[in-house]
């Protein structure tokens, strides 16, 4: 698989996305866009250990979701990843100076949406500050006030296990206990994170395949 730029949103407006250590770390925690601020203050001092860790994170792709909580409330993060098979788990990590990190320590669970390159503008509004995030976004909500969004090729839900403070992040983690693929066995391109911006996926043909 490799990333083509034709989904790319170069942009600020990752600089606004809630936090996540794959993708410009302080970028964003949550929909600041202080992100450039940042940037310029460690161009003097490049060989700071944070000045380093952002360069590397530029050249790290990352899937991008959007994680919700009852509120309703949600943002744009490249930080979910799995942690176990067996018992189900996963994770993500949120800037504790986020606009959603309240309702994210009041949660009992959470939903993850997979977003694929359709889904684009969707990231975008979730990655934003001084908005209502859920406006003109269809969505229901679960029996306990979990906001499910319609629309994407994949989603799940989990029930929170384990919240922790881990620098200037909050870890979350939570045990998979629903979830749907809208996308079907064949999902289309993925929307990816690279280098201050949103790209999508393409296979490659490779020999042997």
């Amino acid at each position: 698989m490799t990333l083509v730029t034709g989904a790319e949103h170069r942009a600020e407006t990752h600089a606004e996305t809630d936090a996540e250590p794959h993708a410009e770390p302080h970028a964003e925690s949550q929909a600041e866009p202080d992100a450039e601020p940042h940037a310029e203050a460690h161009a003097e001092n490049p060989a700071a250990p944070d000045g380093i860790l952002r360069r590397t994170l530029r050249q790290h792709a990352a899937g991008v979701t959007v994680i919700t909580v009852p509120g309703p409330a949600g943002f744009t993060a490249t930080s979910f990843t799995s942690v176990s098979l067996d018992p189900a788990l996963v994770s993500f990590y949120l800037g504790t100076t986020a606009s959603t990190a309240e309702a994210v320590r009041r949660a009992d669970r959470f939903a993850v949406h997979v977003l694929g390159a359709e889904n684009t503008a969707l990231a975008r509004q979730f990655a934003r500050s001084g908005i209502d995030r859920f406006d003109g976004v269809p969505w229901t909500a679960a029996d306990d006030g979990l906001p499910l969004l319609d629309g994407v090729p994949a989603w799940l839900t989990a029930r929170l296990t384990h919240r922790q403070q881990i620098g200037d992040h909050l870890l979350v983690v939570g045990e998979v206990d629903a979830g749907g693929a809208p996308g079907g066995d064949s999902p289309g391109s993925a929307l990816v994170h690279h280098d201050g911006g949103f790209v999508t996926t393409r296979h490659l043909d490779l020999p042997g395949r």
